[in-house]
């Protein structure tokens, strides 16, 4: 996604498509597991893509099970610098209003192409969610799309996604969607999409694969009924890898 020699790979659908299937994979670690689940540190570098473009959310070193009577825990900090929620790193109350954050980063490293923290960039541009932020607040926010984004991406339709990831970023925990209201809007949005023909190569051999579109059910995130979301959770159970934990 940072390389500009692989950004051919990710056509904008693709992006939709991955944004969707981790945010659900996110949405069923909070609300329909056994017992929650806080992943605690979502970015770009632990969603992996399998053979088929089909994103896996990995790494759960640092996950932490959230009893169902406590509404945040009191824990050391943890996660990674960029994609850390900055209420979680003033308080170090946990909840999982803190991956909703750490997923808007990612999910502006998807539209803009850009890393959540680099210090190659000005001071102003370093941080990439007050970036981000800042470029939707002075409605400069096509100044920062990656350019693939800004080729395919129906206008329309990628302004709804970059104002999702402006509520993710929300300074206030309580301010920000929950992961379920994410899985749904986004998944809305790819229902929307047309069925899409990648042509890639993810190592020496090359491939070629037809991503299956959603129901029709869920055109729209902010319309999907509880039988679409369980739908949609059957579907992304697959897409949390099992390590023991």
């Amino acid at each position: 996604m940072h390389h500009t020699d692989h950004s051919s790979m990710l056509q904008w659908q693709l992006r939709l498509q991955i944004a969707a299937e981790t945010a659900g994979a996110l949405s069923y670690l909070h609300f329909a597991a056994s017992t929650s689940i806080i992943y605690r540190d979502i970015k770009s570098t632990n969603v992996l893509l399998d053979d088929n473009y089909i994103a896996k959310v990995s790494d759960f070193g640092a996950s932490r099970l959230f009893p169902l009577d406590q509404t945040q825990l009191t824990t050391l900090m943890q996660g990674t610098l960029g994609y850390l929620d900055p209420e979680y790193f003033q308080s170090s109350q946990l909840n999982e209003k803190s991956d909703v954050y750490s997923f808007g980063v990612t999910l502006a490293e998807l539209l803009t192409g850009k890393k959540a923290l680099s210090f190659d960039r000005p001071e102003a541009e370093r941080n990439l969610a007050m970036h981000f932020v800042l470029a939707m607040k002075e409605n400069r926010l096509f100044e920062i799309l990656d350019r693939r984004v800004l080729n395919e991406g129906n206008a329309e339709q990628v302004m709804e996604v970059a104002v999702l990831v402006k509520r993710c970023l929300s300074l206030k925990g309580e301010e920000r969607p929950t992961m379920k209201e994410v899985a749904l809007e986004l998944e809305g949005l790819k229902a929307m999409e047309k069925p899409l023909r990648v042509k890639g190569n993810l190592g020496s051999e090359e491939t070629e694969y037809l991503l299956s579109k959603p129901d029709d059910d869920c055109l729209s995130g902010a319309n999907c009924d509880s039988a679409c979301y369980d739908s949609i959770n059957s579907q992304v159970k697959i897409s949390v890898l099992d390590d023991g934990r």
